[in-house]
């Protein structure tokens, strides 16, 4: 072996052994950072007031969610018009091939303040509330000392599409538009029953008949009964249709 060579093994040797004396290498271990502060949040842009009031989320005022939760608690109850007097159900337009006839909003009226309408009957809303009305503030309190009271009324006519009368030629009737109805009679919580007919004249009816009749004037833009013509001996004609002179009453 040549001395040059003997002396670069020599040197290895004294190398290797003073690197295992030192122990492992920590020199490529990271070393740990400096402290530092976390950084600041930042604070959001300043909005004007007027920015804000755009990008706030808009709340329903509490009666508009009040009106909202009634209506459906209506409509749950069976109420139609608003109205839990009014009791029935909604089933939109009624359309007709006639020209004049139909509803835009219909109902079907069941009952009014508690009085049944037999059979029920289908009309605008603003019929059902008026005729709610005149059941409340006439028929109900004006038979009241008979038979009982009233419990349910007899109609014989609601919307149907034709003329006045059924006469060829006539304008188009307010049944075909929805807004009247016709009583032929006043079903008693007793069984009986006051008819128009027989009853106008009678001893037990005249006077309540004659006052509902009476009072439905102005209530209903059109009244008419047994002394109006022949075609209303058996009933009464309540319409809500808008006369310039007023209500129109026979």
């Amino acid at each position: 072996m040549s001395i040059a060579r003997a002396a670069l093994i020599c040197w290895l040797v004294l190398v290797a052994a003073a690197v295992g004396a030192a122990g492992p290498d920590t020199s490529l271990r990271p070393e740990p950072r400096p402290d530092r502060k976390a950084p600041a949040a930042v604070a959001p842009p300043q909005l004007s007031g007027d920015v804000r009031s755009v990008l706030r989320p808009v709340e329903r005022p509490r009666s508009v969610i009040r009106r909202g939760r009634e209506a459906a608690l209506l409509r749950e109850r069976g109420a139609v018009c608003g109205n839990p007097d009014i009791q029935g159900e909604s089933i939109g337009r009624v359309s007709s091939p006639t020209r004049g006839c139909g509803i835009t909003e219909a109902v079907r009226v069941r009952s009014v303040s508690g009085i049944s309408l037999s059979p029920a009957s289908v009309m605008d809303c603003r019929t059902a509330q008026t005729l709610n009305f005149w059941v409340l503030e006439s028929a109900v309190p004006r038979l009241s000392d008979t038979g009982g009271g009233l419990r349910a009324m007899r109609v014989i006519g609601h919307y149907a599409c034709r003329t006045r009368n059924n006469r060829s030629g006539a304008r188009i009737s307010e049944h075909g538009k929805g807004r009247a109805i016709d009583i032929s009679g006043f079903r008693l919580r007793d069984g009986s029953e006051l008819s128009v007919l027989k009853d106008w004249d009678s001893k037990r009816g005249f006077k309540p008949l004659k006052n509902m009749h009476r009072d439905a004037c102005g209530i209903f833009g059109t009244v008419l009964g047994p002394d109006s013509d022949r075609f209303h001996q058996d009933h009464f004609h309540f319409d809500t249709a808008r006369h310039g002179s007023g209500a129109y009453c026979r």
